[in-house]
């Protein structure tokens, strides 16, 4: 995955002092580079029965819903609260620096839906393991997690344990 991590900007200090941000959008930019990040991220995943694709707001949807095309399935967007207009299911959890929360339609899943989660980054897990929580309430299934980075010192893969969990870019 050298190829893809040229294309992954680091920039300090943001959106604080001391986080060094990894930065998507040059490789969002690149057509041939955003292809590959999609087909990688749903490699491990083919032929497992993916029904939907869930990807979390805001730049879980860009990966997301790219991998749900490439499946044929269609997507569940995981949103901020506020941002659905029908029925939901909210979800709210702790973050390193504060809490926060991730609403879902409450029809968005059944029961035996089997769902891949994406989102472009994995920091600490509690975004994707409340994502996972949400979907499970509604009866999916977890088939898998992909994110396009893994910020391993972080550890967020141990909140995800009990899941494949495939990341393309370590750091």
């Amino acid at each position: 995955m050298e190829r893809l991590e040229k294309y992954i900007r680091n920039i300090p200090d943001f959106p604080e002092p001391g986080i060094q941000f990894k930065d998507i959008t040059p490789l969002v930019k690149e057509p041939d580079m955003l292809r590959l990040s999609v087909h990688q991220l749903i490699h491990p995943f083919l032929g497992q029965g993916i029904t939907y694709v869930a990807g979390m707001e805001a730049r879980g949807f860009i990966f997301g819903s790219l991998a749900a095309w490439e499946l044929g399935v269609g997507f569940i967007p995981l949103r901020k609260p506020g941002k659905l207009p029908y029925d939901v299911k909210s979800l709210s959890y702790d973050l390193e620096y504060g809490s926060a929360s991730l609403e879902v339609h409450i029809d968005a899943v059944s029961q035996g839906d089997k769902i891949l989660l994406i989102d472009d980054l994995i920091a600490t897990g509690g975004t994707a393991a409340a994502s996972c929580q949400l979907i499970e309430q509604l009866g999916g299934e977890i088939a898998g997690c992909a994110f396009v980075v893994e910020l391993d010192f972080l550890k967020g893969r141990d909140k995800l344990s009990q899941y494949h969990i495939h990341s393309l870019i370590h750091y």
